[in-house]
């Protein structure tokens, strides 16, 4: 198999245990009996995890190479993913996501690094579909958390077994990697300095459209359930929708970039998300709500992975660098979401909690110019 069908296939099996999780929200929320604002204090521990890791964690892969910090990833990966299901206080929630926050993001940076390794070494333009591919996974895993949802299987033990199924799939393609003949050398000495106008640009564009992907992961099914009374596997439908179009969007990316150029790419597929958001927020049905989320899918679907190249084809510090400093702005955004949207939901509703997200939406496509840097 080669370099890129590697990486891609690691990128489908990354997200599938996560994916597993996310129906299960409303359900750990019930048995912990959390309040909106309780349940976006536990979420916060995610955020936290990442604030500790992603500093560090570009150093320590520019060092060992992106294939060693994805091999040993998964298997810590694998079982951190299953704690947050075992939780039985909101304290334990917290620090279940907190060790899952260090673990994911350090995973999914080396995997960022590798996609860009892959593009540089055979000359492909690969990086929407790699994502296309996660977002397949974390659809599969949306699915199949939701079947099992509606069969009455435990969380914890529906998510170990998607956690541990995967794992000796993901382990052999990870270890097929060709090796980073640059891992291994200490980086050059670099004294401390600011991130670039440039990068500053590129994450103030991605934040916004990360922050409304890890709202529409934590909140879609709890929306769908308190504000049209879904149940069973309806309930966890909405986010299956949404990955769905993400990957569609990201299939499709590499083509559309080629031919429209990433700005103007980027440009429409903002406009997108924001009409979508606004069908979500005022939807009266709920099929219309699943209608935004479709929308909203395609209009987010790009813009991290157009982040990640242009990010990494900045000069002024090693790419592993640039792409952290990217992915800690990226993660804090898909985690800080849900749980600003729980504290107003708390006060004002789910509406109005969701419809904060037009602000961010509206930002990320005013910086959508920054991605010239992915030229």
């Amino acid at each position: 198999m080669s370099f890129q069908k590697l990486v891609m296939a690691i990128f489908f099996l990354q997200p599938i245990a996560f994916g597993s999780w996310l129906p299960r929200i409303p359900e750990i929320q019930a048995r912990l009996g959390l309040g909106p604002a309780d349940l976006a204090l536990a979420l916060l521990g995610m955020p936290v995890g990442i604030l500790t890791t992603l500093p560090v964690a570009g150093r320590v892969v520019s060092r060992i190479g992106g294939e060693t910090t994805v091999i040993a990833g998964f298997v810590v990966f694998s079982v951190i993913v299953c704690l947050p299901a075992f939780s039985r206080t909101p304290v334990e929630l917290f620090i279940a996501l907190a060790l899952l926050g260090v673990a994911m993001s350090t995973l999914e940076l080396g995997l960022n690094v590798e996609a860009d390794r892959a593009e540089k070494d055979t000359g492909s333009v690969i990086m929407n579909r790699c994502h296309g591919f996660w977002s397949l996974g974390i659809m599969a895993g949306s699915l199949l958390g939701s079947g099992m949802v509606a069969i009455a299987v435990p969380a914890e033990w529906a998510i170990m077994a998607a956690a541990f199924v995967v794992l000796p799939f993901a382990i052999v393609a990870s270890l097929r990697l060709p090796p980073d003949r640059e891992a291994g050398a200490a980086p050059p000495h670099m004294p401390f300095k600011l991130p670039s106008s440039a990068l500053l640009g590129i994450c103030a564009f991605v934040f916004g459209i990360t922050m409304t992907e890890g709202a529409i992961a934590d909140w879609s099914a709890v929306y769908l359930k308190d504000v049209f009374q879904t149940d069973g596997m309806m309930t966890g439908i909405g986010y299956t929708i949404f990955a769905m179009m993400v990957a569609a969007g990201r299939f499709s990316g590499d083509h559309l970039k080629q031919r429209l150029g990433a700005i103007s790419l980027a440009r429409g597929c903002g406009a997108a998300s924001l009409v979508g958001m606004l069908m979500v927020v005022f939807a009266w049905h709920s099929l219309v709500t699943l209608a935004g989320f479709a929308l909203v899918g395609i209009g987010v679907s790009v813009g991290f992975p157009l982040a990640v190249t242009a990010a990494a084809s900045l000069r002024d510090r090693p790419a592993a660098a640039n792409v952290a400093i990217l992915s800690f702005m990226a993660l804090t955004g898909f985690l800080i979401g849900p749980p600003l949207i729980g504290f107003i939901a708390e006060v004002s509703g789910l509406r109005v909690g969701l419809a904060v997200l037009l602000v961010p939406l509206a930002v990320s496509l005013a910086f959508t110019r920054m991605l010239k840097a992915s030229f």
